[in-house]
C-alpha cells in the first residue's frame, strides 16, 4: 500500500530551569488545531519489537488537581471506548466502564 498522505502532530514544551513543564502547546493541522495551549497530555505508543508501550505523561505546574482528576476520568472512559473499537470485546469494555463509574464516584466527579 502506497502512502498517499502524511500528517504531523507537533508538541511544544516550554520548561523552567528545573525542566518542569510551564507551558504545553500542540498543533495538528489536519484536525484544525494550531498552537493550542493545554495543561496536560498523555501519549502512548506501541513498541511492537519489544512488545511494550512507551509513554510521555506531561502536565504544567499550574494544572489544577481537580482538573487532573477529571482529565484522568475522561481519558479512562475514552480508553474503554477505544478498547471496544479495537477488540470488539463487549464484556471487558463494560468492565472498564464499571471501573470508570467507580473511579468517578470515589473522586466525587459525578453529580447526581
Amino acid at each position: 500500500m502506497a502512502i498517499e498522505h502524511k500528517s504531523e502532530i507537533k508538541i511544544d514544551i516550554a520548561l523552567d530551569e528545573n525542566r518542569i513543564p510551564e507551558q504545553l502547546k500542540w498543533t495538528a493541522k489536519d484536525g484544525g488545531v494550531e498552537n493550542e495551549e493545554t495543561k496536560a497530555m498523555l501519549l502512548s505508543v506501541w513498541d511492537s519489537k519489544n512488545k511494550e508501550s512507551l509513554r510521555i505523561d506531561l502536565w504544567t505546574k499550574d494544572m489544577p488537581v481537580d482538573e487532573m482528576k477529571i482529565f484522568f476520568h475522561q481519558t479512562l472512559v475514552a480508553m474503554s471506548d477505544t478498547f471496544y473499537r479495537a477488540t470488539q470485546d463487549e464484556k471487558m469494555s463494560a468492565t472498564m466502564k464499571d471501573f470508570c463509574d467507580y473511579f468517578a464516584e470515589k473522586l466525587e466527579l459525578k453529580q447526581e
